[in-house]
């Protein structure tokens, strides 16, 4: 198989870690070769996290290039725009439709863009959910980057039982059953 370059982006403690470490679980299990790099900006202030997943035959490095991301998967707008440029020109986006403020808009020295995701729309495929709100749904807004990789899925070759043994494998067991359901209900935002 041909290496396989995903990235997730978003915003410190919205899970894009466990979210890595799901993916990273699972290609390792079908017996891929896996790098997994996590780049960490000011992530308890609210920052920028980004994690690279890069799996297949052999892979010889842990980082995406900007233009070799197969699925560009973020858990906020901004991170979305601000990372769009790693997208391969038949790459997906798959976005967590929310909006958190950084620390410039909040103070008022500069302007939250406008039309992000309809702007990536014209050069990539991009699909869009509000996960925030149907993980609130399930009973806790935390699971929303689990919404997020069932969306994703649809983009890559692992059944939904080999997510689910990646899920149990990785996430806290009195969160499994919660987290289940919430990849579920992203599968479905993006089904045939």
């Amino acid at each position: 198989m041909k290496t396989r370059n995903i990235m997730i982006v978003g915003v410190g403690g919205q899970g894009t870690l466990i979210a890595s470490r799901i993916l990273g679980y699972i290609a390792t299990a079908a017996g891929y070769d896996v790098k997994l790099s996590e780049v960490h900006g000011m992530a308890q202030r609210g920052g920028s996290v980004v994690t690279f997943v890069r799996y297949g035959d052999k892979v010889e490095e842990p980082i995406v290039e900007p233009g070799q991301a197969d699925v560009l998967i973020a858990f906020e707008r901004l991170e979305a725009k601000r990372y769009a440029h790693y997208l391969k020109p038949d790459g997906v986006l798959i976005c967590n439709d929310t909006r958190i403020d950084p620390m410039p808009v909040r103070i008022g020295t500069a302007k939250y863009p406008e039309n992000i995701l309809e702007d990536i729309a014209k050069d990539h495929t991009v699909y869009k959910a509000d996960a925030t709100e149907i993980a609130l749904g399930l009973g806790n807004a935390r699971c929303f980057n689990v919404v997020i990789l069932g969306m994703a899925a649809r983009h890559m070759d692992y059944s939904v039982e080999d997510w689910y043994a990646a899920i149990e494998h990785t996430v806290k067991p009195k969160t499994i059953e919660l987290n289940k359901k919430a990849f579920d209900a992203g599968y479905q935002l993006t089904g045939e």
